[in-house]
């Protein structure tokens, strides 16, 4: 019986779209809106534009399953909306106002990175098509953790031991001892 590989990996084309900003100190409100399962390469391809409104093909990004992650891929397939997290970083590079670095199913992983603040972590729909597919290789290799509980050790807590110390070295008092307690 042949062994599974430990991992699987998919490009993923991710659509960036760009709108007016609200107010007089963002210009341009920039939003990942969704995913292309099986895209070829992209540096910011222009889609489609409506009005001021633009959809650009932003990049293409491995999106790589790990057998180890099978249980933040099953909080992600439970979830109403199963989704892609999209890592980008505000770096200006002559027009590209963001730099998409990370694809990943992980929900655990794309939280870790919105929790360091210094990247944009966009949550994007998953297709029909890219549910199945996490779906499988979570069924495939998701194996449950069964809780174990820790039994107690047999030794006696309630014992008082205060003023006891080294007992290698005499003295009339214990500096461990508590200030109040006076030994009879």
């Amino acid at each position: 019986m042949a062994k599974a590989a430990s991992q699987i990996e998919m490009s993923v084309g991710v659509v960036v779209r760009k709108t007016p900003g609200v107010t007089r100190w963002a210009r341009w409100n920039w939003r990942a809106v969704a995913v292309l399962p099986g895209a070829g390469p992209a540096n910011w391809h222009e889609l489609r534009r409506e009005g001021d409104a633009v959809e650009y093909h932003a990049a293409t990004l491995p999106l790589t399953l790990w057998r180890d992650e099978t249980e933040a891929y099953m909080v992600n397939l439970a979830d109403g909306q199963p989704s892609i997290y999209l890592v980008l970083r505000d770096e200006l590079r002559g027009d590209q106002p963001l730099n998409a670095v990370l694809v990943t199913a992980s929900p655990f992983e794309g939280q870790d990175y919105a929790d360091t603040g210094e990247e944009i972590v966009e949550k994007i729909p998953m297709t029909e098509g890219l549910i199945a597919w996490v779906r499988d290789f979570t069924l495939l290799h998701h194996k449950d953790e069964v809780f174990v509980k820790r039994r107690r050790d047999k030794k006696r807590i309630d014992l008082v031991e205060d003023g006891r110390g080294d007992g290698r070295i005499r003295q009339d008092s214990d500096v461990y001892r508590a200030p109040r307690r006076v030994l009879q």
